[in-house]
């Protein structure tokens, strides 16, 4: 173990090779976090890394799959032999099922016509590889005395918003993305709830319309503007909230 790093805030963001996940690695490291960027692709893990340490920000590479147990606990055991535990984790890592592609081309849109296909390939990654990531890491986040867990989900998780005939999202139909993230909101309360006694906070946050290769890079939000208050939640102070459903602007309905 490492124990330089003891004063160090030890924290993993996952998918963080691009994107919102590669500005809220970026953003951490500046407000001297010890930053491991996860990335399935080792490679462009590192250059990510490489990146931050080039802004003066401290970040290593960990190769993370979401969705492979064995490559999951191998990132665990890794930040157990440098750190000695983990003081956040944010599981950014997640896909929309209609890949780099924009909104309107989206193969997820209507239930009645969805390839399952896709819906298990989204959960899998939005909702089953936040479980498993979090489950290996609880025993390194229990060894901080200021553990934090951030879910990054979407205002589009929101059944209220989508029940809403006059809503924002009656005309964007969705069976894979907006259905796992309304499942991961639950599973961050469920984890909430278990985690509350022992003073570790787990949210979900919702970043926003933010331009990534995700939305065909049609977003209103740079994914620097995202990082800010998904930075603020990893760092939040011990009266801070959790189980919560938020974004920058404020709670969120569910």
């Amino acid at each position: 173990m490492n124990t330089d790093n003891a004063s160090r805030t030890i924290a993993l963001v996952t998918g963080a090779n691009k994107g919102i996940g590669r500005a809220t690695a970026a953003r951490l490291a500046a407000r001297g976090a010890t930053v491991l960027v996860g990335s399935r692709d080792p490679g462009r893990g590192e250059q990510a890394a490489a990146a931050i340490r080039a802004d003066g920000g401290d970040a290593r590479a960990v190769a993370l799959d979401v969705t492979d147990q064995a490559s999951i606990d191998r990132a665990a055991k890794e930040i157990e032999e440098r750190y000695g535990r983990l003081d956040v984790l944010v599981n950014n890592a997640g896909i929309s099922g209609s890949g780099n592609a924009a909104p309107q081309d989206a193969v997820d849109r209507v239930p009645s016509a969805v390839d399952l296909a896709v819906v298990r390939e989204v959960f899998e990654v939005n909702v089953f590889g936040v479980i498993a990531v979090t489950n290996a890491m609880l025993p390194l986040l229990r060894r901080s005395p200021r553990a934090r867990i951030v879910n990054l989900t979407s205002h589009a998780a929101s059944l209220a918003l989508y029940a809403d005939p006059e809503g924002p999202f009656t005309a964007l139909p969705s069976a894979a993305y907006s259905p796992s993230k309304t499942a991961l909101n639950a599973i961050t309360v469920q984890y909430a709830n278990e985690l509350r006694a022992e003073g570790i906070p787990v949210n979900a946050a919702a970043p926003g319309y933010v331009d990534t290769e995700i939305n065909g890079n049609t977003g209103l939000l740079a994914p620097a503007q995202a990082a800010e208050y998904l930075a603020d939640l990893a760092l939040l102070e011990a009266d801070g909230p959790t189980g919560a459903f938020t974004s920058a602007d404020g709670p969120l309905p569910w």
